[in-house]
């Protein structure tokens, strides 16, 4: 079961945090072998939702409201551990960032920047590709748009 909670920046402690940027690293920089630069200033200004199991970091996302990255509110940096994929945690940690867009922003246009192969996930979350697909630090990505 995983338990997930919305902290803003200063609410994080300080091994949250690290844990936080390890599984980001692990996964975007590590799995993927991707060279970028993960802490890009704007987790300052984000609404980080955590996925715990077991008191470990599994899941986690970091959310933006209207105008902080997009026009429209956002959700960015959606990782699931690889080890934890199979419980389709991914879903969880989604939808909760969903609700926490609605509740904490009260807006439902939501905006995402999807690396293509996770396209059909994004779709089954009611997300629609929009545009033409672009490289974002060497991956091929589409916007997607919730409304």
């Amino acid at each position: 079961m995983l338990n997930i909670q919305v902290k803003s920046f200063s609410d994080l402690s300080i091994i949250e945090l690290y844990s936080m940027l390890q599984l980001r690293s692990e996964v975007f920089v590590v799995e993927q072998d991707c060279v970028y630069q993960d802490i890009d200033g704007k987790d300052k200004n984000a609404l980080h939702v955590i996925g715990c199991k077991n008191d470990s970091i599994v899941a986690y996302t970091r959310i933006f409201k209207p105008g902080d990255y997009f026009e429209f509110a956002s959700i960015g940096r959606v990782v699931v551990a690889a080890n934890e994929r199979k419980h389709k945690y991914g879903y969880d940690i989604m939808k909760a960032s969903i609700d926490a867009i609605q509740s904490f922003y009260n807006e439902n246009n939501i905006k995402i920047s999807a690396q293509i192969y996770l396209a059909r996930f994004y779709n089954n979350l009611g997300f629609k590709e929009i545009g033409k697909t672009y490289l974002e630090d060497g991956i091929p990505h589409i916007a997607m748009i919730k409304t």
